[in-house]
This record gives C-alpha cells, structure tokens and sequence, in this order.
C-alpha cells in the first residue's frame, strides 16, 4: 500500500489526485503530519510526501531501522513540478514510484542513484539476492574500476559494464555469481542464482522446525546458500503438508508438486519401500527434487531427531541456468511509438540481435557493455539461429524486429528454432499498419487483413488466391510489401482483383515510412492510385465497400445498422 501526505490545500489537491488514479493502492493519512507519517512508515509499503524534502528527512530519520526494510518515500514539492525519491530508490521501490508519480502529476522525477544515472543495472536491482560489500563492488563498477567476475555459469543477466569480467587478479574488486558458500573479504560481493531445487518428503505432521532445519543443515553442509534456493519441491500428496508448507514460507520460495507416478518413473540412487506403500512411490525427496531436471548435488538426507524416529527427508539439485529470449517489436520507427514494455526489454538483455539498421534505431537505449550481433537485409534466418543460440548459452538475449516481431518478421523464424531449454518471451509493438490507419483515418473500422505480395517465401498462386477471397469476402486490405524495383507486376494484379468486387471511387491509402522523419501519405481511390508511386517503404490500405472519404480521411463505418443506405456496404442494403 501506498500512503499519502500532505500539510496544505495545494498537496492536498495533487494527494487527491493520486488517490482517484491508484484506487486500491493508495491510502491517504489526514491529521498532523508528524503523527500521519509515523503511521504510514509503519503500515505501507511506499510513502508520497507532499512537502519539502528537508522536513521529511526530519520526520523519517528517528523511524529509519534498515534500507532492506524501510518503505520507499518520494517527496512533492508544492507545484507539483518535481518527484523526487528520497529514500528507497532501489529496495523501497522509489525511483519507479518517482516515475509513476510524475505519470500521474505531471511532475518530473528525481532520481539521483549513481546507477541509475548512469545506466548501469545495481547489484541489488538484478533480480538475485546480493551479498558482501555491495557499496565497495557497486563503487568499483561505477568508477570503471577492474571487477573480477567468479561465475559457476552464464546467467540471463541484463549486459554488466566492460569492467566487469577483468582479468583476475586486475583489481581488489571481486563479483561471485555462485550458488556455492564462498569466502567474502573486504570488495567482494555475491550474487545468489536461483539453481537449487530441494525435494523434501515427510511424515504425517512433521514438526516446521525438523523439516526447515533439516533443509538448512543439509545445505550448510554441502556448502550451499538457502539464498540459492528456487524452490522446495514434493509429492502431491503433500502439498498441504503443514511442516513442508511451513518451510517453504520460512524460506520464502514456492511448493512446487508433482504426482506419486510421475515421480514413480524417475531412476534415483535410494529407493525405498515407505514411500511407495505411503504415496505410491519409491522416492519422494530425490524424485521430486529430479523431476525439473539437474545434478544431484545432495541424495537423500533424513532429518536426525532426539529420541525418535526420522520425519523428514531431503535432497538437492542444482539445475542448469535458461537462457531468456525476449523477441522485441520495435514499432513503426518512431521513439515515442516504442512501447515501455519494449524498452525494459532492451535494456534487461546481455545480447542483442537485430538487422543493422534497427539496431541503430536502439542503440542509444542499451546498457554499457551489451554484446550487439547485427546483420544485414537477407540474413532473418541467421539472426534467428544466432539468438536461440545465445539464450541456449544461458544468456538474456533481445531478438528486434520493425513493428510487431510476429507480423512478417522475427519471431516466427526464432520460435521455429526454439525449445522448451529456454523460456521466449514476446514483446508486441506497433504494426505499420496500425501507424499507417492511424495516419489515414479510420480505415480498419471493420473486419480486415494484412496481406504481403512479396512472392519470395509465398508462391504467388496463394498470395493471389488470398486477395480474392478478402476481395469476395468485401475485406479491407492492407498490402505489404507491395512493390519493388524487381517486382513490379503484383500490385496492380492485386488491385485488379480487387477491382472485381468494389467501385473504381473505392477509397485506397498510401502511407509511406509511418512515423518516420520522412512519412508521406495520401488519400486516393481504386481507380486513380499509380502503383508506379509505390515502394517497399509503403503501406497500402483498400478500403470496403462501405469505406468512404470524410474530410480528407478514410473512414470505414463500425456500426452498420444505424447506417443509411448510401453508406452501407453492399451486402446491407441488397433486397
């Protein structure tokens, strides 16, 4: 929960305004400000101060216990001009909270974390555990500093600057990224990658503190970090197994199950007959610890009461890093039509892959010390192959493609290559089409269809056998690809075909680089349109039969009960 202050008439307006935005998530604190911020340090998780930063520094200092637990608090000035995060940028979440304020306000954030500000990810903002003498190694990344890098294997990490991985022994700045206890002196830190899995079986109300103990004996033992831990796993059975649900909370990772014949099938080193009459089959902890795959690091340990029998088993796996695939939508060309979805994804990854001339559209937006694999027209497949093969490397790799990667471009070709060995996300974007209708008007305002004429991955014998059916079918088209300098004979094909079925005043748009510095476009119709004042930077958009010219614009109308006849289609007004 979010808790909002404010000391005047004017904080109270903006605080107000927060509050109608974030129904649900804000809760405002009325009385003296003092007393308001007490109560709202102890109770949110965030804090929004509508008033000077030097008086809330005095109000939050005697309440401050630890950065790790101490709620992010953003400060407002009393124009609403600036949201500055004060305490709790990374941890509390106020640098993000900053810029959600200045979302809603108006206000512009303030962000004055090193890391932030110079566009490098913190240790803590990686999305691990950190440990060690994060300032010192954190000091020496921002500084160029050499930092050795001890990594057990490749993590799907967003790009850390060139200084990080210098040759050993090239400075006293050390970063650990291991799930393995190590030795931390003085600039060294650890970063704890989520590779254990630890199966656990248990008797009928197994004590919480014989399973969790067992679980951190065992991997104090085995020189292993609870931090490392993804998650405990077990048998069906069991998932309401108070000791073992209880563990899983003190631990703070999930209860992963699975079923007593699915863990029946899984070769382990120590089967045994208890299990088997008990739930069905011979193992519980190295089965299901096993079942997401890995090296068992630790068979089977049973927990070692005073005075009675053993209640609780457990094992422990450690499974290799998945590489990420993020195949990204650049959109049309346009920065602002970059979606910010597409941008956190471009500077989560390690890796880039794109054809050159996007990849210059980007560059500015990556992280220092991103790997950059680009190409030029012709080589889709390549690129494809090359980014399945970096995140199959265990790295966190961004494919790019122009508009929405899925829409004539990367992501088919990526997804045809990748396995269930590496987690794809897609990122959508905007599609030329979308940035050429909106340029054009409203010409999408009713059923529609993409349609490339670019024959060199499609017989030309489908491509035409597919405007016809949208011809036959009075469905607004939109043509990519529609001529080029070798092929020059498919678009005036198409829109003969098209000529069948709708009026020589049809309306048609053509939109050229949508978005871009260089964007052209123009309202024509069936008949007038010269094919010869087309390329492959253009977008073209035939209209239905119910699409007419208003204003200079293309508009197809949505609902076409109310309308007269002499704008319903054909099919609307036929006896």
């Amino acid at each position: 929960m979010i808790g909002l202050i404010s000391a005047t008439a004017a904080g109270a307006v903006a605080r107000d305004r927060l509050a109608a935005s974030w129904r649900g998530r804000a809760v405002v604190y009325d009385g003296p400000v003092r007393e308001a911020v007490r109560r709202a340090f102890a109770e949110c998780e965030q804090l929004v101060c509508f008033l000077a930063t030097g008086a809330v520094v005095r109000l939050v200092a005697p309440l401050l216990v630890d950065k790790a637990a101490d709620p992010g608090v953003v400060c407002v000035d009393e124009a609403g001009r600036h949201a500055v995060a004060l305490l709790g940028g990374h941890g509390g979440g106020a640098n993000a909270l900053a810029v959600a304020v200045g979302e809603v306000l108006g206000a512009a954030p303030v962000v004055t974390t090193a890391t932030d500000a110079v566009g490098v990810p913190g240790l803590d903002m990686l999305g691990l555990p950190v440990e060690g003498d994060v300032a010192a190694v954190s000091r020496a990344v921002l500084d160029g500093a050499p930092v050795t890098l001890r990594a057990d294997a490749v993590w799907p990490l967003p790009a850390l600057p060139p200084n990080v991985g210098s040759p050993e022994g090239a400075g006293p700045a050390v970063l650990h990224i291991t799930d393995r206890i190590v030795g931390l002196g003085s600039r060294a830190a650890v970063l704890r990658p989520a590779s254990l899995a630890v199966g656990v079986g248990a008797s009928r109300d197994a004590p919480e503190d014989e399973v969790l103990g067992l679980i951190r004996d065992t991997l104090e033992e085995a020189g292993l970090s609870p931090l490392s831990v993804a998650e405990l796993v077990t048998v069906d059975a069991k998932a309401g197994e108070p000791g073992i649900v209880a563990a899983a909370a003190r631990l703070n990772v999930p209860l992963r199950t699975y079923p007593a014949e699915e863990l029946a099938r899984i070769e382990v080193p120590h089967p045994s007959d208890a299990p088997l009459a008990a739930v069905g089959t011979p193992s519980v902890a190295e089965a299901s610890a096993l079942a997401g795959g890995g090296e068992l690091l630790v068979p089977k340990r049973k927990s070692r009461p005073e005075g009675r029998a053993a209640m609780a088993t457990c094992a422990v796996v450690r499974r290799a890093p998945r590489g990420r695939l993020a195949v990204v939508g650049l959109g049309p060309g346009a920065r602002d039509l970059l979606t910010p979805r597409a941008r956190d994804e471009l500077r989560r990854a390690s890796v880039l892959v794109g054809l050159d001339q996007y990849v210059d559209q980007i560059r500015d937006l990556l992280r220092p010390g991103t790997t950059i694999l680009e190409s030029g027209l012709g080589a889709e497949e390549e690129r494809a192959r090359t980014a399945v093969s970096e995140a199959r490397k265990g790295h966190a790799v961004a494919l790019i493609g122009s508009g929405d990667a899925g829409v004539y471009a990367m992501a088919s070709p990526a997804l045809a290559e990748a396995g269930t060995d590496i987690d794809v996300v897609g990122v959508p974007g905007v599609t030329a089409a979308l940035a050429a209708a909106a340029i054009l008007g409203a010409p999408l305002g009713h059923d529609h269809v993409s349609i490339s004429l670019s024959d060199l991955h499609t017989p030309w014998e489908v491509i035409e056998r597919r405007v016809r059916a949208a011809a036959e079918a009075d469905i607004i088209v939109t043509f990519y690809n529609p001529r080029s300098r070798g092929r020059d004979w498919q678009l005036p094909k198409a829109l003969s075909i098209l000529s069948e079925h709708r009026e020589p005043g049809t309306p048609v748009g053509v939109v050229r680089s949508a978005s871009r510095p260089d964007e052209s476009s123009r309202v024509t119709s069936l008949a007038a349109l010269d094919p010869a004042t087309v390329d492959m930077m253009t977008v073209v958009t035939v209209g239905n039969t119910a699409t007419r010219e208003i204003a200079g614009r293309m508009v197809t109308p949505r609902g076409y009960r109310w309308q007269s006849a002499t704008t319903a289609p054909a099919w609307e007004t036929a006896p």
